[in-house]
């Protein structure tokens, strides 16, 4: 194949400029939140609900990252060499995520009944030996540690090899990889059991593991594509071209597929049965929060799917971009619907400026970490074995 000039990136700073416009950000949030506190006195449930599933979703955005990185250095894969740093520093986000979760463990006894030991029917009694407060925070912390040892690894491993290659380079990044992905695919389903499907504590899905992550996976590929875009549009990474953003719309046309799968599956089957314990979870979904029930899988199914069934739409970047976004929020739907009735119920669960405004200071926080991580390093691996051949990736 006939190589390209291979452009140099720009190296990125963190400027004053993005310190304000994330600052004005975060201030939005912090209004939204302290209007709902202080003004409008929303109910303590709806309150803690939103904080905890504003932490949830900053933690998918860099979980999401890790699992992409480690599954393609488990393929082998040569394409994404070029959007890796985003990925490094999308991950080096999840050490930061538990700071969220331990502001809203003040409100726990707001979202999970199972904490209301003295007040628990027989169906919790009998679950107690799993779902109580030691066990729950001891979950998480092995959660945490074992997530930001692997990302933390990976980047050092990456960056050392920016300065000294490695020929060990890709051995210790498969062999790394390879025990991420299996204590990944056990955490991760036990993380969605314990912090989202354990708020209806009545009702359980073998499904559940699977759709939180695709759920997850989804909004991560999202904010992948919208950083590779800017970054592109900004020359800080002029090495991402429309093939590369191919095959990131193939991902998440691909993975929204793979949503409403798992999602008419586990609705199916519940449906099918038609038994109490298990309808009870739909039953109140679709009685009091009809509109954003149906809109749910329009905006996460029908949306994407019919928006980048064609080749181009994958191969603008102002199209993929805005389907990203829209798919982005749809996904964060998701996450509501998945916490809010079960959590608030249908009588103060609503969409309004807390739901509105507290993500932006999510949201600012995130990219805030994110620059400070993506500016500690070169924008790409140019020593990595396999840069050369990112840079020239063609998309038959």
């Amino acid at each position: 194949m006939e190589k390209h000039n291979i452009p140099d990136a720009v190296p990125f700073k963190f400027t004053k400029k993005i310190k304000t416009a994330l600052g004005i950000a975060a201030g939005i949030g912090l209004v939204a939140l302290l209007w709902a506190v202080f003004i409008s006195q929303a109910p303590a449930s709806r309150i803690w609900a939103n904080l905890w599933m504003n932490a949830i979703m900053f933690l998918f955005l860099g979980l999401g990252a890790l699992f992409f990185w480690t599954v393609n250095a488990l393929g082998e894969s040569t394409w994404q060499i070029n959007i890796q740093r985003i990925l490094e520093s999308m991950a080096l986000t999840i050490p930061f995520a538990l700071i969220l979760f331990v502001v809203a463990f003040p409100g726990l006894t707001h979202i999970f009944e199972w904490t209301h030991t003295e007040h628990l029917d027989r169906i919790l009694q009998m679950k107690t030996a799993y779902l109580n407060i030691p066990f729950w925070m001891l979950r998480l912390a092995i959660y945490f540690i074992f997530w930001s040892f692997f990302a933390i690894y990976l980047r050092r491993v990456s960056l050392k090899n920016d300065f000294e290659p490695q020929d060990n380079y890709l051995r210790r990044v498969r062999s790394t990889s390879g025990w991420f992905m299996v204590f990944f695919a056990i955490s991760s389903s036990m993380a969605a059991w314990d912090w989202l499907m354990s708020i209806d504590a009545h009702w359980f899905s073998t499904l559940y593991g699977w759709y939180i992550f695709s759920s997850m996976f989804v909004a991560a590929l999202a904010v992948i594509i919208i950083i590779a875009i800017a970054f592109k549009h900004f020359g800080i990474l002029p090495n991402i071209n429309n093939e590369h953003l191919h095959d990131l719309g193939k991902y998440l046309f691909g993975f929204s597929i793979f949503w409403a799968y798992l999602w008419i599956s586990q609705f199916l089957l519940i449906w099918y049965s038609n038994i109490p314990e298990e309808t009870v979870y739909y039953v109140e979904r679709v009685t009091h929060f009809r509109s954003l029930f149906y809109l749910n899988v329009a905006i996460n199914f029908l949306f994407p799917f019919l928006a980048l069934m064609t080749r181009k739409s994958k191969r603008q970047p102002v199209i993929l971009g805005s389907i990203a976004v829209l798919v982005l929020m749809g996904h964060y739907l998701d996450l509501y619907m998945a916490i809010m009735p079960g959590a608030v119920g249908h009588e103060n669960a609503k969409i309004g400026l807390l739901e509105i405004g507290l993500p932006f200071f999510y949201l600012a926080a995130f990219l805030a970490i994110f620059f400070v991580m993506f500016q500690k390093a070169k924008p790409v691996p140019e020593n990595h074995p396999y840069f050369i051949e990112s840079s020239d990736y063609e998309n038959l």
